[in-house]
């Protein structure tokens, strides 16, 4: 094959773009502005602000060290450059994948709870499971063909998606009450901002996609620092102009009331019954193309990682989509997740564990400096950002919800612990590419 047909093969800067946008603005813009009215109520919009911009600090590590380290594995071939081969960057290799995988079943579930009411169908056991089995095996299927066909269907899904949340705004914006987007600065709304930052900011966990696909995108050392900042760009304004437009229209108490519907309740108002109806197609569409972006991001990385020297032996293959039991197996995990648990204490988990592997890199990139250059007070900065992000979101966890607390640490340790058993029985280690 050509160097030119392998690059024609590959995704460009907007496909890339459309990847981390399509995982951004999954699943959370439409099922959790309930809790967000609950917890920020008027400064719901200067709460996307505040974690757009802590968003761009944590990016700053991934769009550096991507353009620097062409690698699938993305994070964790950072991590293990930065920290080297240990049972602590092994146990993050493991976690980071689970993420994926337990991203996959939230998305299904998701898309599911939304399709069978829209089609006028019960939400028994067997039409759910057969909706969030039917998803994954789609976007499965889709993946099988490689990545160029994944980011021109992401591409595509994204445009559908943002003109939906686009029609929201511009419609939505001529009724808004302007009195009811004041910002409210006192003490109780100034902790309770704080908590919704905490929150909110897992929903920009999708912009490192790009990174565990840089070496399926058309010049990467461009492309992938613009694709992230792109994208974080792109889905900040999109949050705040959304969040504007719902907070507006429907009362908060209206919006706390209607919970994972809000955002489709908020369209009421301006746009009746078919403003619900269309903004549950967008939420369709959304979590759509975040199930796709997470099913390729986690494939790629079970395949990765592999091939680095970690998974089990099953995963690592030579050419991977004509062996894909990377893309497979991470796909039947994704299924059995969704069938067999409840996923919203599972959800707090994963955004925990994510948080934990961004500082990780971070860190990584602060020892990476003198050999991929950086600005190391600036990733202190970043650092100490982050970790106060992370001490919000426990203690969030621990006034809330007490069970995701002691389960999130408990996720931590069994990943140390099953690493190192892995690492005594096989004796295998991680090992990076030079270059």
């Amino acid at each position: 094959m050509s160097q030119k047909e392998s690059a024609g093969k590959k995704m460009g800067l907007w496909e890339a773009v459309a990847l981390a946008v399509g995982s951004m603005i999954g699943a959370s813009i439409f099922s959790i502005f309930g809790l967000g009215a609950e917890i920020a109520g008027p400064n719901l919009p200067l709460v996307f602000v505040i974690s757009g911009l802590l968003a761009f600090l944590v990016a700053y590590s991934y769009a550096h060290l991507g353009a620097r380290i062409i690698s699938n594995a993305g994070p964790m071939e950072f991590i293990l450059r930065g920290m080297g081969d240990g049972v602590l960057s092994g146990a993050l290799s493991i976690l980071t994948w689970l993420t994926y995988v337990v991203s996959i079943a939230l998305f299904a579930k998701g898309f599911a709870g939304y399709l069978l009411p829209l089609l006028g169908f019960e939400t028994r056991p067997l039409a759910t499971a057969l909706a969030e089995g039917g998803v994954i095996l789609l976007f499965m299927g889709l993946n099988f063909f490689g990545s160029a066909t994944v980011g021109r269907a992401e591409f595509f899904i994204v445009l559908l998606k943002l003109a939906v949340l686009g029609l929201f705004v511009i419609l939505g914006l001529w009724s808004v009450h302007p009195e009811w987007l004041q910002p409210a600065f006192d003490a109780e709304h100034g902790r309770k901002l704080v908590d919704a930052v905490a929150v909110f900011f897992l929903s920009y966990m999708g912009f490192g996609l790009v990174t565990n696909a840089s070496e399926n995108i058309r010049d990467p050392e461009q492309n992938v620092p613009r694709a992230i900042y792109s994208s974080i760009a792109i889905v900040t304004v999109v949050y705040v102009l959304v969040s504007m437009v719902a907070v507006g229209n429907l009362p908060l108490d209206e919006l706390r009331k209607a919970s994972d519907f809000a955002l489709a309740e908020a369209a009421r108002p301006f746009l009746g019954d078919f403003g619900y109806v269309l903004v549950s197609l967008g939420a369709l569409f959304s979590i759509a193309s975040a199930l796709n972006a997470t099913l390729y991001g986690g494939a790629n990385i079970a395949y990765a990682l592999a091939r680095e020297g970690e998974l089990p032996e099953v995963f690592e293959r030579k050419a991977w989509f004509s062996a894909p039991e990377g893309l497979y197996v991470t796909a039947f995990l994704g299924l059995l997740f969704a069938l067999l648990f409840n996923m919203n204490g599972i959800a707090s988990i994963t955004s925990a564990v994510f948080m934990a592997i961004y500082l990780f890199v971070i860190w990584s990139h602060y020892r990476l400096v003198p050999s991929y250059g950086g600005n190391r007070p600036f990733l202190l900065l970043a650092l100490v950002a982050l970790m106060t992000v992370f001490g919000v979101l426990l203690q969030y966890q621990w006034h809330t919800n007490r069970t995701a607390f002691h389960a999130t640490w408990l996720t931590f340790a069994a990943a140390i612990a099953f690493e190192a058993l892995y690492r005594k029985i096989t004796r295998r280690r991680l090992r990076r590419r030079r270059g």
